[in-house]
């Protein structure tokens, strides 16, 4: 069963693996941005959108038995799966479910926060942002990864058919209430709330047929692109077309796909 309103993408068991792979291709930027902004041991975290909890489990590690990591999604199906990480790996993680809208912060209780994907679907991500700042602590920090241009995701050699539907999906995500590339914004967006920007890193990942980077955009096209059909930005047969154009890519010497690109910004209050 489909959970309703939950995601862009569903929360089916499909879902949940296209994550895993997300994550094991994106880990090491998520690692490298938590050292950056020291998150450590005692620290209290939260994890703003932490869908099925690959980052919530790491963070809780990072933290250890004397910190604590909040998880706050609004899938249920995926907060019952952060509490089954809980409790099997007796990490200390208080997992949330709630709409960013609703979801209850304490005044100064957080040493950091990092989000991933969470703003981009936003209406107000300066508004939930500031509902953050707010319960962060003097010094405390977000580290934040969302897209900076996802019009750089482009395919070489070109193919018509999968190009296509490539536009499609941008097209889609640019119709949302939210704004796909929130990324360039959060610059301003974190100085406007008194926030001091501490650093700025352009992420990009170059996918070749083969190694783990390409699985990710191959898992998002056969996740998403029928969901572009139903919801009439592309044909049956568009998608169709589109997938075997996939295969084919992956099928061609010296193929490469350039994912969209990523910026990751960490802002201390």
């Amino acid at each position: 069963m489909k959970e309703k309103n939950a995601y862009i993408l569903g929360t089916d068991a499909e879902e949940l693996h296209r994550l895993g792979v997300q994550h094991q291709v994106w880990a090491e930027e998520a690692q490298l941005g938590w050292r950056l902004a020291n998150f450590h041991a005692g620290q209290t975290i939260l994890d703003l959108g932490s869908g099925p909890g690959f980052c919530t489990k790491e963070l809780a590690y990072i933290v250890g038995q004397s910190g604590k990591v909040i998880g706050i999604d609004r899938s249920a199906a995926y907060i019952e799966h952060l509490k089954q990480i809980q409790s099997l790996y007796h990490l200390n993680i208080d997992a949330m479910h709630a709409d960013f809208d609703h979801m209850e912060l304490e005044d100064n209780s957080l040493d950091g926060m990092y989000c991933r994907w969470a703003l981009a679907w936003l209406p107000n991500p300066k508004e939930i942002l500031q509902k953050v700042y707010t319960a962060m602590k003097p010094g405390g920090k977000m580290v934040i990864h969302e897209y900076y241009d996802w019009s750089t995701h482009q395919i070489e050699p070109n193919l018509p058919e999968l190009s296509k539907a490539i536009a499609a999906a941008l097209q889609s995500f640019k119709d949302s209430p939210g704004e796909i590339d929130i990324g360039r914004e959060l610059p301003r967006i974190s100085k406007e709330m008194g926030m001091e920007v501490l650093n700025l890193r352009l992420m990009s990942k170059l996918a070749l047929p083969g190694n783990l980077t390409w699985q990710w955009p191959r898992t998002f096209y056969r996740s998403y692109y029928p969901r572009l059909a139903e919801m009439g930005y592309l044909s049956e047969k568009e998608v169709s077309d589109a997938l075997v154009a996939m295969d084919r890519l992956e099928q061609t010497p010296g193929a490469s796909l350039f994912c969209p690109m990523m910026i990751e910004v960490i802002a201390q209050k």
